[in-house]
C-alpha cells in the first residue's frame, strides 16, 4: 500500500511537470490529455486517477512553473551564488529564455491564455504576481515602499511584455533588440540596486 502510494505520488508529479512544460511550450489548448498521458507512458483513463479535470490539472501545472526568483534568493540567503536585479533582468531578457519557454517563465509564455482560466489558476497567478512585484521591490533601493512597488510593477510588467514580443516576432533581429533595449532601459531604471547575498 505504502509504495502505490509514493508510485502514485511520483506518477503524478511527472505527469504534471510535463504538463507544465509543454503548456508553456504549445499553450494551454495546444497540448491535451491524450498527449500528455502519452507521454507520460500512460492510459488516457489513469487521467482521472490523478485529476478531478483538466482545469484541476492546468492549475497545477500553471503553479509548478511559478515561483524560479524566490527559489534564487532562497539559495543566496543560504551561501548560493549572490541576486540582483540586473541578473534577473539579464536571465529574463536573454535569447535561450526567448527559445526555451518550456522551462521559462510562465507569465511570458502563457499569460493571455491564464487570463481565460478558471478561478483557481487566475487566483494562484495572482498571488505569484504580487510575489515576484514584492521580491523586485527589495531588490530596488530607497525606503519609499510605495515607489518601490510602483517601480517593480513597471520592470515586471515591462520583463513580460518584453519577452512575449519578442517571441511573436518573425525578425531576428528585431526580437534581439527587443530583449536588449528593454534590459537596458530596465537596468538603468533600477542602477543603484540591492544585492542579496548569503548572511
Amino acid at each position: 500500500m505504502g509504495y502505490s502510494k509514493a508510485q502514485k505520488t511520483r506518477t503524478h508529479k511527472r505527469i504534471v511537470s510535463i504538463a507544465s512544460k509543454r503548456f508553456r511550450e504549445k499553450g494551454l489548448a495546444g497540448f491535451g490529455i491524450a498527449e500528455l498521458m502519452k507521454e507520460a507512458g500512460l492510459t488516457v483513463g489513469g487521467f482521472y486517477k490523478h485529476f478531478g479535470s483538466r482545469d484541476d490539472l492546468v492549475a497545477e501545472a500553471v503553479n509548478s512553473a511559478f515561483g524560479g526568483w524566490q527559489r534564487r534568493l532562497d539559495v543566496a540567503k543560504s551561501g548560493g551564488p549572490s541576486v540582483s536585479l540586473a541578473k534577473l533582468i539579464d536571465d529574463y531578457l536573454n535569447e535561450t529564455h526567448r527559445d526555451n519557454p518550456g522551462s521559462g517563465c510562465a507569465f511570458s509564455a502563457l499569460a493571455p491564455e491564464i487570463a481565460r482560466s478558471d478561478k483557481r489558476t487566475r487566483s494562484l497567478t495572482s498571488e505569484q504576481v504580487r510575489s515576484d512585484v514584492q521580491l523586485i521591490a527589495t531588490l530596488l533601493p530607497g525606503r519609499d515602499k510605495r515607489a518601490a512597488r510602483s517601480r517593480a510593477i513597471l520592470i515586471f510588467s515591462a520583463l513580460v511584455g518584453a519577452m512575449s514580443l519578442a517571441r511573436a516576432v518573425s525578425d531576428e533581429a528585431l526580437s534581439r533588440e527587443i530583449l536588449k533595449t528593454v534590459a537596458e532601459l530596465l537596468k538603468n531604471l533600477a542602477s543603484t540596486q540591492r544585492v542579496v547575498n548569503s548572511p
